[in-house]
């Protein structure tokens, strides 16, 4: 597999080889069970699709509950595709866990971002803010001129304004495996993730 479906348990750290103090977050990425094995022929493209997480079977609806009873597993509350390995023979119920990485892969990493309300633009896009002298009072976090005058007379398209923050698909790159743990299928991932405590993520090759 080129990737897992995982959940983040929290933060911690390790220490390396030389004494260096190395900040991880905790992932439980596995057991991942195969539900699907999308074909060219029958689905235009070619994907392997994963299952995580229980899910109560009287909250999953009868199409995704015959899925499940097809690939011979309990139902799933998380579903998510994968780009398959060439060659390797995927079969719906396979399992795939912790031990597809190794220490010192690299790997992306995407989740969905804290929520952080209503957020002004200094905090949302880093703006500088107002002059803080030349007879400026009450507006040293306001966003400023947002536009033109009776040329186009409007507001363009995606200027950026206070409102809602977070909530939102981020990816990280480029994060080292740390150390992976088999037995429990947990990865320690160097750095931090985007997400809150228990918030499944995606982790890929």
């Amino acid at each position: 597999m080129r990737g897992l479906i995982g959940k983040k348990i929290g933060m911690t750290q390790v220490f390396g080889d030389h004494g260096t103090m190395v900040p991880v977050t905790v992932v439980d990425a596995g057991p991942c069970v195969v539900t699907q094995v999308k074909t060219e022929n029958k689905d235009g493209y070619t994907s392997v699709q994963l299952g995580f997480g229980e899910r109560k079977e009287k909250h999953t609806n009868k199409p995704m509950k015959g899925m499940f009873d097809k690939a011979k597993t309990t139902p799933k509350r998380i579903l998510s595709e994968f780009e398959p390995i060439q060659g390797f023979d995927y079969k719906v119920g396979q399992e795939f866990g912790a031990a597809i990485f190794k220490e010192g892969d690299i790997v992306n990493v995407t989740g969905t971002s804290k929520g952080k309300g209503f957020a002004g633009v200094m905090k949302r896009h880093g703006f500088s803010g107002g002059p803080k002298t030349h007879g400026q009072r009450e507006y040293d976090r306001a966003p400023g001129s947002i536009g033109q005058g009776s040329d186009p007379s409007r507001v363009y398209k995606g200027m950026r304004m206070a409102g809602h923050m977070g909530v939102e698909k981020v990816t990280v790159r480029n994060l080292e495996i740390v150390r992976v743990d088999s037995g429990k299928n947990q990865l320690l991932i160097k750095g931090a993730v985007p997400g809150v405590q228990n918030s499944f993520i995606l982790i890929k090759k």
